[in-house]
């Protein structure tokens, strides 16, 4: 039988989400939340950087100038470090997904998917041309985070495939445009219902277990939701969002405005599926608490959750397949110490000693850690030695979450790390520094840091 999707209480639709989608920046933002919100934009625009030059950025920044061009002047917004023009939507789409192949921007636990991904490409679009201050634009990046978040959670909780975040991710990055351009809570939910329904709900196992460009869908995301606001603005109208309308979602949406996803959002150390860090996390403890060399390892077991286990095995032949392995990526860590672009692009891919280390890397399903996800990403690494001793990591959690977070020291490190070979020491600084003072500052001033090429 059909599932009934009726919709909720109309009165309570009217007062909450898209109530708060346009309460004041006061009402959004305190000081905390200001720099959580400027934090995990900065950390998504080093991502960017970092994969400017990857051939995935390249291919999606040349296809949004062919096809998404803008019919008017006032409709362009210039791709940034490229500087070419095409839509806001096209801007939109050729950042994200520029974002997406490289695994390194923050992510939700209960989601099971990525919010800021396509959130700030899409503010970046949105507010070109636009008099925005540096706080509005944080405000604004805090209601995509608190309605993509409660939308991707309902979505999971109603379908049986486990999709995409671009079939979710949407509908916030149709609440900051909304917010930006100044829409009534009319027109926001005919871009909630227009954005749902041509959310891409491609399914995400798909991808893991035959790893390329699409990625987690965030680039069509980005690209749907813009331009769902734009289609609402013009009186363009949409089915009712489910995510949000439906009584089964309305339990999603009970503690907007006071519990923050904002605040539980994880920041990640490297540029792999997060469902390998647990892992790769429990490797580095290891490595670090026992001097190990990897020619001392004979044998390597790595315990977690289904998902986690599921990843690609074998030496991946490409980027977008490293970034999908967990063995591969605890191998990294266990020769190298770290795992960054170096080690999952290039000259990387073909390590001999990652390689040698890789087939002797086994895998196991454990319950403990299957109960405890998509809340929490656990594992346990055991690891044999060539003199028969056993060195066990313990439970591990990935690093980077609320309950084991990045320090601000360690998120600028990434951030530098991976935007100061690319555009240089100096200017990767300064906009870290502007970034940081956006809640002072005018947002055109800042994303001006943005348009010339490296």
């Amino acid at each position: 039988m059909a599932k009934d999707h009726r919709l909720g209480n109309a009165e309570y639709l009217r007062q909450s989400p898209l109530t708060f989608a346009g309460l004041p920046v006061e009402r959004l933002l305190d000081r905390g939340r200001a720099r959580q919100a400027a934090l995990l934009l900065l950390d998504t625009l080093g991502v960017y950087v970092a994969a400017h030059r990857m051939e995935a950025g390249q291919i999606a920044r040349t296809a949004a100038c062919r096809l998404f061009g803008a019919g008017a002047p006032e409709d362009q917004a210039p791709l940034p470090l490229d500087g070419r023009l095409c839509s806001r939507a096209g801007m939109a789409y050729a950042a994200a997904t520029q974002i997406d192949n490289l695994d390194a921007h923050d992510g939700y636990n209960p989601t099971k998917g990525h919010i800021g991904c396509a959130l700030v490409p899409a503010l970046l679009a949105e507010a070109h041309g636009r008099h925005v201050s540096g706080a509005e634009a944080l405000a604004a990046l805090v209601v995509g985070y608190e309605i993509a978040g409660r939308a991707g959670i309902a979505l999971h909780r109603s379908v049986a495939d486990y999709h995409s975040s671009g079939a979710w991710n949407g509908l916030g990055v149709a609440a900051a445009c909304a917010r930006l351009r100044g829409l009534s809570a009319e027109q926001l939910r005919q871009a909630w219902g227009i954005a749902e329904y041509h959310g891409p709900r491609s399914q995400m196992m798909r991808e893991i277990a035959n790893p390329s460009m699409l990625h987690d869908g965030s680039g069509m995301g980005a690209l749907v939701g813009l331009s769902a606001a734009t289609l609402a603005e013009m009186g363009f109208t949409g089915a009712p969002a489910l995510t949000v309308e439906a009584a089964e979602a309305a339990e999603c949406w009970e503690d907007l405005g006071r519990f923050w996803q904002l605040d539980h959002q994880y920041i990640k150390p490297y540029p792999v599926c997060r469902w390998a860090h647990a892992a790769i996390d429990a490797m580095r403890e290891l490595r670090s608490a026992h001097a190990l060399q990897p020619g001392e390892i004979e044998r390597l077991e790595i315990r977690s959750f289904r998902n986690a286990v599921a990843l690609v095995s074998g030496v991946p032949r490409t980027t977008s397949e490293a970034q999908y392995s967990l063995g591969f990526g605890v191998a990294s860590m266990a020769v190298h110490g770290s795992i960054g672009l170096p080690e999952i692009s290039g000259a990387g891919l073909a390590d001999p000693a990652v390689a040698d280390l890789v087939p002797r890397i086994i895998a196991t399903q454990d319950p403990r850690f299957e109960q405890r996800y998509p809340e929490g990403r656990w594992a346990e690494v055991a690891i044999t030695l060539r003199d028969g001793k056993v060195l066990t990591s313990g439970e591990v959690q990935a690093r980077g979450g609320p309950e084991h977070p990045l320090s601000e020291d360690e998120i600028g490190g990434k951030f530098l790390e991976f935007t100061a070979p690319v555009l240089g020491d100096a200017r990767a600084k300064s906009i870290w520094t502007a970034g940081l003072n956006l809640p002072k500052s005018d947002f055109a001033a800042f994303t001006a840091l943005l348009a010339s090429a490296p």
